[in-house]
């Protein structure tokens, strides 16, 4: 029996194992240290005896110590007096914890963690940069990160209001295994402002926009009330957020959207500061998590650079695990490329690969990300066509910005915007299938060929495009189903005693037998005409 006095703590621990586990520990358990595993999310939840003023607006932060060093992390308000010290770790050993502040029943207390090195074989931590390589991605634990993004804005919709996801886990596990490792989502938006398809109105379980009982505020998005939080969206966030953890999916957050009719506060002001504040506080210790401060972040006329600047200083100052940060607007990006971490271009040219090789050229030290090509997959609702909706024409787009050697974004209009399809491979014959399998196939022939490994070489492109990996001596030359031949002059007689060559189909996966190289036969693919074709050259 708990004693007057003693603090309840819960400890939320999201668990290597792919599930969440709860336990309850009374105040003599204080004492012992929780073991944690390296990059899991654990949460402790501290109640307050008494709240004064708006319990949004206090600053609680606790000091974390190791032989490492010392973070402050901010704690945040979960509703019923309840304060939360979210924690996750990247370095192994103890850590010790003191709660700052002025709060009684949640100031002055003091634990400690023990953190064990992970064992989960496909979690290597959270997205940095490496000042060795600084034009790609790796992880913590020094592993190459192949960002490879699906567009999902109202993700945060799914299956809200209820204690289980199925449906949430459904499109995670369908969008995971076709490859892709990171989702680029809204923290919220409300509704789309064009022409809805009015096959919707025959499926309203697939329209997730205009739901009023969704909002990050109280009230709701026609009468908000912006001086308090809606906790429960948030609770549902972090239960989305935690099984993409699972999954090992990554979350490209935008804090703001301006296009999606949402009732925001106007900027600057307390309500808008709380809102930003409170995102910040409550998901930065997620490993899987990156930070975009606002979708079009300059378009429509709502933002300025010199407010985007603001909200990247509050990034930098209140997160305590110094997460990555850009901004979905490759014009700020341009202009301000020393305050983002990579840079986020929107670029629907028809030459796609030339623009994005200029990119990557201007911006040496910079990892670069389309986040929007133009190109969205045609779905059984016309939602958002942009300028390409051909399956095989979007998959070209993601190559082309691969091989200028930048990293891309796929888009589905069956699910990137208010339309949300969670369980497309089950429904009947009237909703045609994404073709996600394409991007399955490209993911697995950059495991075979790690992305980091390779630069452009656009003076040996001819009528290809070439990647090139001189330290392993393998070169890929991407070629149109349209080329009749792909000219190899650059590859000298010598290579043909001294490399192997295959193809590989984009569309199939399939790959051709390893064979010596013979530059006439590898000028011609073996799918001309039916499907765009890599050819892999290997130095032996």
């Amino acid at each position: 029996m708990l004693q007057k006095g003693i603090l309840l703590f819960l400890i939320l621990s999201v668990g290597i194992n792919g599930f969440s586990q709860n336990r309850h520990l009374n105040g003599n358990d204080t004492k012992k240290a929780i073991e944690i595993a390296q990059w899991t999310v654990h949460d402790i939840v501290f109640t307050a005896k008494k709240i004064e003023g708006n319990p949004f607006d206090l600053s609680i932060d606790a000091t974390v110590s190791s032989e490492k060093g010392t973070q402050t992390i901010p704690l945040f308000y979960n509703g019923n007096k309840e304060w939360i010290l979210r924690f996750s770790a990247h370095e192994t050993g103890t850590y010790q914890y003191t709660v700052n502040g002025n709060l009684a029943g949640v100031s002055n207390n003091k634990g400690s963690f023990i953190v064990t090195q992970n064992t989960k074989p496909n979690r290597h931590g959270g997205i940095v940069l490496n000042s060795d390589d600084p034009q790609h991605l790796y992880y913590q634990d020094g592993k190459g990160y192949f960002n490879l993004a699906f567009e999902c804005d109202w993700l945060f919709a799914l299956d809200y209001g209820q204690k289980e996801l199925p449906k949430t886990k459904q499109l995670l596990n369908t969008i995971a295994e076709n490859g892709f490792n990171q989702i680029v989502m809204n923290v919220y938006s409300h509704d789309v402002n064009w022409k809805k398809d009015p096959k919707l109105a025959d499926h309203p379980e697939h329209e997730y926009g205009g739901k009023l009982a969704i909002f990050p505020f109280k009230g709701d998005n026609k009468h908000p009330n912006f001086e308090e939080l809606n906790v429960a969206f948030f609770q549902h966030l972090d239960k989305t957020l935690a099984e993409m953890h699972d999954r090992e999916l990554v979350s490209h957050l935008m804090i703001y959207v301006w296009n999606k009719m949402v009732n925001w506060p106007d900027m600057n002001t307390a309500a808008d500061n709380r809102y930003f504040d409170y995102v910040l506080k409550r998901y930065q210790a997620y490993p899987n998590l990156v930070w975009d401060v606002s979708k079009e972040a300059l378009f429509y006329g709502r933002a300025t650079e010199e407010y985007i600047s603001e909200r990247i200083q509050r990034i930098r100052k209140m997160d305590s695990y110094h997460r990555l940060v850009s901004v979905h607007d490759y014009g700020f990006c341009k202009k301000h490329p020393e305050e983002v971490d990579f840079l986020s271009s929107q670029d629907w040219t028809h030459t796609l690969y030339e623009h994005m090789l200029k990119a990557r050229q201007q911006f040496p030290n910079k990892p670069v990300f389309n986040i929007e090509h133009g190109g969205y997959e045609e779905s059984a609702y016309e939602v958002f066509t942009g300028d390409y909706v051909n399956a095989e024409v979007c998959l070209r787009r993601n190559y082309m910005c691969l091989f200028a050697g930048v990293y891309t974004t796929y888009y589905w209009q069956g699910a990137s915007w208010n339309v949300l399809i969670h369980n497309p491979f089950e429904l009947s014959g009237e909703f045609p299938k994404p073709k996600f399998e394409y991007f399955a196939h490209l993911k697995g022939l950059f495991d075979k060929y790690p992305f980091e490994n390779f630069v452009p070489n656009p003076g040996k492109n001819t009528s290809g495009y070439n990647l090139t990996d001189s330290k392993n001596g393998v070169t890929l030359v991407y070629m149109p189903k349209e080329n009749y031949a792909v000219k190899l002059w650059y590859m000298e007689k010598e290579t043909e005693k001294t490399a192997t060559m295959q193809f590989f189909n984009t569309l199939t996966g399939t790959y051709t037998p390893v064979e010596n190289f013979k530059k006439e036969k590898a000028e011609r693919s073996p799918w001309s005409g039916q499907a765009d074709t890599i050819l892999i050259v290997q130095r032996k």
